[in-house]
């Protein structure tokens, strides 16, 4: 008997994010969608609110693929502007709030946006960027809060427009959002998704993270991270409910997961160290708790094994980067290997090469790579970068670098090692900051730390470490040589500066360039 293709006799849909959320808003329409600031949407509401949205902005003049700049503070304005915007086809691309002003024109000029929505914290900031920025945004120009000059109110503009659903056709390539890079390596890319990846990427993660309609997951960092995006589109697609904290303090979250019954976390390792700090955690009822997700930068064991001991859950470690590789070390898995942090997600792969792209057998470090669906189409009109991303191996397919060092161990569990362009050669050998950066952050003195590498004539170059002390009394001759003495001979730092706090981007990443700016010129003998 032949297999013959047929053409299917029932055609079946292919619904994206805006579909599956217009369907929540008609068959979850009493269920809560959104809460935030004290207030509640139901599905029905928040629903309607999107649709708002999206036609407010086509009636702009703007059309399907067209970008609109997010710069809000946390709130419900904010969510249902990026999700708004996804409903009409438009392309949200929200900021990160910290960046300078000269990074802030950057982006929007490269993003090629047509109109800007802010709130009234951002709109003194943004309002005097204006003669910097293109004409079109002069004109299409929103702020949620107190209302302001030419500036279009957001709320009377909101509730002005039809609650039907846009009449727009979304294909699945169609670009989503753009998220623009940390920075933490060089000048700020934007990463495009398209809706087809970003339905994807949330079907993957909602599995790997444990969520489903009973969600209930609380945002502590902007919403313009790609880590709260994480947790918003899992919560968002499973029909759950969102909640939003306006901004990050430790003791109040103990106290929201009590009161609001939260389900889902995802933060960075200096958040869930602050929160451990609180003095009066084992007070707080957290049963509620289904998954903790911890990203963005390593968080180390002792916090982790911490963690496991107060939430049943257990906590979710997860390595990857917005431009699509991710993996995760589910909690069943941890034990004896808390320093990994996992397996790739399910039909995804992953690779470790050498530095002549060669596969590098268990235990030997080399570049990460991934190939999978949720990988990024490339990066907002650069396609010199888009390519320097790639690798195609002999079978044609198309692989993600991650310029991150890693290794797979003989069970093919991944242990990052640390950023291919953080590595620092000294005298021939390869260090890596983050093996002395484990070491360091155990002394008793030490609050944080980050290993970076500065020129020796000696060496090429060097290590040496930028410290933000516990306490006042510290002694850094005491600490370099308590630390050498555990070090590897070609580890061993040259010094030790002292600094209140080690610089961080909002997703918890040591801004190393900063700190590399400090000694510039400098050689350490």
């Amino acid at each position: 008997m032949h297999n013959k293709a047929h053409a299917p006799i029932i055609q079946t849909p292919n619904p994206l994010l805006p579909d599956i959320f217009a369907l929540h808003g008609k068959w979850r329409a009493k269920k809560p969608a959104l809460i935030a600031g004290g207030d509640i949407q139901t599905w029905h509401e928040f629903a309607e609110n999107l649709n708002r949205i999206a036609n407010g902005i086509a009636a702009m003049g703007l059309s399907k693929g067209d970008c609109v700049i997010v710069i809000m503070r946390n709130g419900a304005a904010m969510a249902e502007t990026l999700f708004g915007l996804m409903m009409g086809g438009f392309v949200s691309a929200p900021l990160n709030l910290s960046v300078t002003d000269d990074a802030l024109v950057n982006m929007i000029i490269d993003s090629g946006a047509k109109a800007l929505v802010v709130t009234d914290d951002q709109l003194g900031r943004v309002d005097a960027l204006l003669p910097r920025l293109p004409k079109a945004i002069h004109i299409n120009k929103i702020c949620a809060g107190q209302p302001y000059k030419d500036w279009t109110d957001f709320q009377s503009w909101k509730m002005a427009q039809s609650t039907a659903r846009p009449d727009v056709t979304i294909a699945p390539d169609d670009y989503l959002n753009i998220i623009y890079s940390s920075g933490t390596t060089g000048q700020p890319k934007g990463i495009v998704h398209s809706h087809k990846g970003r339905r994807d990427w949330a079907y993957d993660l909602s599995i790997a993270l444990r969520y489903n309609s009973s969600a209930r997951f609380l945002a502590t960092i902007g919403l313009y991270s790609n880590i709260t995006w994480v947790g918003m589109l899992c919560t968002l697609l499973s029909g759950g409910t969102l909640i939003i904290s306006e901004k990050f303090d430790a003791k109040a979250l103990w106290q929201q997961i009590e009161r609001d019954r939260v389900t889902h976390l995802s933060m960075v390792p200096v958040q869930y160290e602050r929160m451990m700090d609180v003095d009066s955690h084992a007070q707080y009822d957290v049963s509620s708790m289904q998954g903790m997700m911890s990203a963005g930068s390593p968080l180390r064991e002792p916090v982790k094994a911490a963690l496991f001991e107060r939430f049943d859950c257990g906590i979710i470690e997860l390595y990857g980067l917005t431009e699509g590789v991710i993996t995760t070390l589910d909690p069943e898995d941890a034990a004896g290997r808390l320093a990994s942090v996992g397996l790739p997600l399910m039909g995804t792969d992953i690779v470790i090469l050498d530095d002549n792209d060669r596969p590098c057998k268990a235990g030997q470090s080399g570049e990460i790579l991934s190939y999978g669906r949720i990988a990024m189409p490339g990066y907002l009109g650069r396609e010199d970068a888009s390519r320097e991303a790639l690798w195609v191996d002999g079978k044609g397919r198309h692989w993600l670098r991650t310029g991150d060092i890693g290794f797979l161990d003989d069970d093919g569990y991944l242990y990052i090692v640390d950023r291919k362009k953080d590595m620092i050669l000294s005298g021939g050998q390869n260090i890596y900051p983050q093996d002395i950066e484990a070491v360091l952050v155990t002394h008793d003195d030490v609050s944080d730390v980050a290993v970076i590498g500065v020129k020796s004539h000696k060496w090429g170059e060097t290590p040496i470490a930028i410290v933000a002390p516990k306490n006042g009394a510290f002694d850094t001759d005491a600490v370099k040589a308590w630390a050498n003495a555990k070090l590897g001979k070609q580890q061993r730092i040259a010094g030790i500066d002292i600094i209140d706090e080690i610089p961080r981007n909002p997703n918890g990443k040591i801004l190393k360039r900063e700190l590399r700016k400090r000694y510039e010129g400098q050689i350490f003998d």
